[in-house]
């Protein structure tokens, strides 16, 4: 039979609402322009490579509020009145470019900014926009300066981006070997990330212990955990925005670099001289190679010496001006995981490949001096596949999720008073639950047919950031989703018993359930001196994607799965506030920010979930659902500049999930609710030569489960566990040290030794609790007694990175 078809389309005075919003915006925009503009615009490029800039600073010097800021490509639109002016050209660790314009017509002015590096006394000056994080209205961002991380302490050689994030306040982590994100209360999967506008479904390498990205390719690396911008979506927690390097219009030149557990290569250079251009950067592990000869020599060990793990990974990006008006971006990610174990002995061997493959084409183009376009067609898919054998039974089980993106977005400057951006995304997912297939000999298992899930995914946005007066500055937009699930599918339908009773079949391209959501957005900035301001934001939420988890670890396992008649889309409202204050000269930033955020919909497996119980059925009848509730103050001083640089940061915080099916409909602590979470970030210029630095952190130890007593039944002994998460680990804390030794330099080559040294004080901090059981129950000698394992002791490493 047939089903029927509901198709749920948006109301129609929130349709109303929604084109009012727009048209609003752009007739304030026009009605606030007192008298005709004259506007000059541009690019801001690096004067070494060619590569444009993110972020840099325009403004008239004699009135610093008339200014603006390039976009991800570098370019900006600045409207005055009529008359002559000194433009300055300002940007992190580059001198000041200073222009002499005359505005009578509209005009083009393109900049180069070359590095500034004045050594005065071991001192080590760069230049930045000094007093940004007071100015703008943007709460709870961090940016990273990737040359900066790598004088930083680096695990086992390996720099990585996501875990000096973690240092931060309000991002947390699950404890040693774990590169995951866990901002304000959200979970691995609530986090936006980002490669080129690409999703990225699994940022992790070597099972969660390191990230996909290669500090070679990257250029720039922004983390939003508050205030939203209407632009993004589909995530509740943050937005993880990284863009890659597009490579050196000038020369070409080669970086790598040789560690402890990997080694990377880069290169990049013009195909046409300041016209195009190619950045190729590889990266591969080889502890399967060190531990080879040690497998094959030592005689307990030899059973496994086709044993292994590794990863390797690829970026490739080019770039071609196409004119002045239109520029072309191609660029990709490959990277692959395997996990090989292999026992001869008995016969038992298991892998399991996993990663990501990601393409993006762009095109920027210039509609007017005020009107900038880009538009891009992405394609991402992660897979998972297992592969295990013991004599004559094989089994096999796959899993992943592909996208087909469609995005467009708008930069329009009307005026200095605005800033408006508007656009759209459009998504096709293909899931891939776990498909399972098993042999035994000739006989085959039936575990039903393969099985996808596929949806539409839509978001269009408008917002305008925009001052009223000279203290007030608001970033308002707002934001509407829309999530469509469609055949082809299956819905098996249930009795009380949950026993299968009938099916339900939906054709291809049908629609079984829509959501859609208005998701509005605001940020404000209230001035209250050139150095100090306060600031408050709400964002609103929608996530239509869901990261199912048997694990706190970063598993390839952890299973995505769309929002269906069962899953509701998750929900988010988070509300922040802060004062931010610079002291002497700007040299140091400090903030103070709250928040609270409550998060509906979320979503866990059910009690006693095993995933053989999802073989011939709807993977959404494993979940139960309730809701989350987060909220903390967070403390931030840095020191931006001088011989001794970084930051302290602290985050008081509560994460809460209270479930009506888990925990007895109890609320319960999060597993990566930790109370206290603190780190202190130094690097100390010694001098042109030698650079150190230092990370200590600290944690209140993660909630975990444990049984409260336990029984003997049937001469087995049964656990009964006490309530979920209601008792901790010990607390986590951490020195690491390195030295950067910056070699002689040569006409065209430069290199230097990163020394570094891992839990200098060998703390075991805890990675899991066990239970060890000796003696027996015939003769009543039976002990069982909790253990504890660490996973790194003290580890000492040195990379090798050169230049030439």
């Amino acid at each position: 039979m047939r089903p029927k078809v509901v198709i749920q389309c948006m109301p129609l005075y929130r349709l109303r609402v929604f084109t009012h919003f727009i048209f609003l915006l752009f007739v304030f925009h026009h009605s606030v322009r007192a008298q005709e503009k004259i506007t000059v615009s541009g690019y801001v490029k690096e004067a070494e490579t060619g590569e444009s800039f993110i972020g840099a600073s325009i403004f008239n010097q004699a009135n610093t509020n008339q200014a603006t800021s390039t976009n991800t490509y570098g370019f900006y639109s600045l409207s005055l009145i009529p008359g002559n002016y000194t433009l300055v050209f300002r940007a992190l660790g580059r001198i000041d470019e200073v222009r002499q314009v005359s505005l009578k017509v509209d005009q083009t002015l393109s900049v180069e900014l070359r590095k500034k590096v004045i050594e005065k006394s071991g001192v080590t000056i760069t230049a930045e926009r000094s007093n940004a994080q007071v100015e703008n209205t943007e709460m709870g961002r961090v940016s990273l300066e990737v040359d900066k991380i790598k004088t930083l302490p680096a695990f086992m050689g390996e720099v990585d981006v996501l875990k000096v994030l973690q240092l931060t306040p309000g991002v947390k982590n699950s404890g040693d070997g774990n590169a995951g994100l866990y901002v304000r209360g959200g979970g691995p999967d609530q986090n936006l990330i980002l490669l080129d506008g690409a999703q990225v479904y699994n940022p992790f390498h070597l099972l969660g212990f390191f990230s996909l990205f290669n500090e070679n390719s990257v250029n720039n690396l922004e983390l939003i955990k508050g205030g939203m911008p209407a632009n993004y979506g589909g995530r509740l927690a943050s937005v993880l925005d990284v863009t890659m390097r597009e490579g050196n219009l000038k020369k070409w030149k080669v970086d790598g670099g040789l560690g402890l557990i990997s080694s990377r290569l880069t290169i990049q250079g013009p195909l046409k001289k300041d016209t195009s251009s190619i950045i190729l950067s590889a990266r591969r592990s080889y502890a399967d190679v060190v531990a080879r000869p040690l497998l094959n020599n030592i005689e307990r060990a030899k059973p496994f010496r086709n044993s292994g793990i590794y990863f390797y990974d690829l970026n490739l990006k080019l770039n071609y001006r196409i004119s002045d008006k239109d520029r072309l971006f191609l660029s990709g990610y490959f990277g692959r995981d395997k996990f090989i174990y292999s026992n001869q002995r008995s016969g038992f061997t298991v892998e399991m490949p996993w990663g990501n493959a990601i393409a993006t084409a762009r095109w920027n183009h210039l509609f007017s001096r005020k009107l900038f376009m880009n538009t891009a067609v992405i394609f991402t898919d992660f897979s998972f596949e297992f592969a295990g054998k013991q004599q004559d039974f094989d089994a096999r089980l796959y899993s992943g999720i592909r996208d087909w993106n469609l995005k467009v977005d708008l930069d329009y400057y009307p005026n200095i008073l605005h800033r408006v951006k508007f656009g759209g995304i459009y998504t096709y997912h293909r899931f891939t639950p776990f498909n399972t297939s098993a042999q035994q000999g000739e006989v085959k298992f039936d575990f039903g047919a393969p099985v996808n899930l596929f949806a539409h995914e839509v978001g269009l946005y408008a917002q305008d950031e925009f001052d009223l007066g000279e203290r007030f500055r608001i970033n308002a937009g707002l934001r509407y989703s829309m999530f469509q699930h469609v055949g082809p599918f299956d819905r098996y339908i249930k009795d009380g018993n949950d026993i299968t009773i009938d099916t339900t079949r939906y054709a291809t391209g049908q629609t079984i359930k829509t959501y859609h959501g208005l998701e509005p957005r605001l940020s404000v900035r209230f001035a209250l001196g050139e150095h100090n301001s306060i600031k408050a934001s709400f964002t609103r939420n929608y996530q239509y994607l869901h990261l199912a988890s048997l694990s706190t670890l970063a598993l390839p396992t952890d299973l995505w799965i769309p929002s269906t008649s069962i899953i509701r889309p998750q929900r988010s409202d988070q509300i922040s506030a802060g004062y931010f204050h610079n002291f002497f000269n700007d040299m140091f930033e400090t903030s103070v920010e709250v928040y609270y955020k409550d998060m509906r919909n979320q979503v866990e497996f059910k009690e006693g979930y095993l995933p053989e119980n999802s073989v011939k059925d709807n993977n959404d009848y494993a979940f139960t659902f309730g809701r989350g509730e987060a909220y903390g103050v967070e403390f931030f001083i840095k020191k931006k500049y001088g011989k001794l640089d970084g930051w302290i940061g602290y985050t008081w915080s509560k994460t809460l999930r209270t479930f009506p099916e888990l925990n007895q409909g109890m609320t319960y602590y999060a597993p990566y609710d930790r109370r206290h979470d603190g780190s202190f970030v130094l690097s100390y210029h010694a001098s042109s030569k030698w650079t150190f630095g230092l990370v200590f952190v600290f944690a209140t130890g993660r909630p975990i489960t444990l049984p409260e007593q336990r029984y003997i039944l049937e001469n087995r002994i049964a656990n009964q566990y006490g309530p979920r998460n209601s008792i901790r680990l010990d607390p986590y804390h951490r020195l690491d040290l390195s030295a950067t030794w910056q070699l002689r330099k040569r006409k065209h080559f430069e290199q230097s030794l990163n020394f570094s040294v891992f839990n200098v004080y060998n703390r075991q901090n805890p990675f899991f609790i066990y239970f060890d059981a000796t003696g027996n129950l015939s003769s009543n000698t039976l002990s069982v007694q909790a253990k504890q394992v660490a996973l790194f002791p003290i580890i000492p490493s040195v990379t090798w990175n050169f230049t030439f």
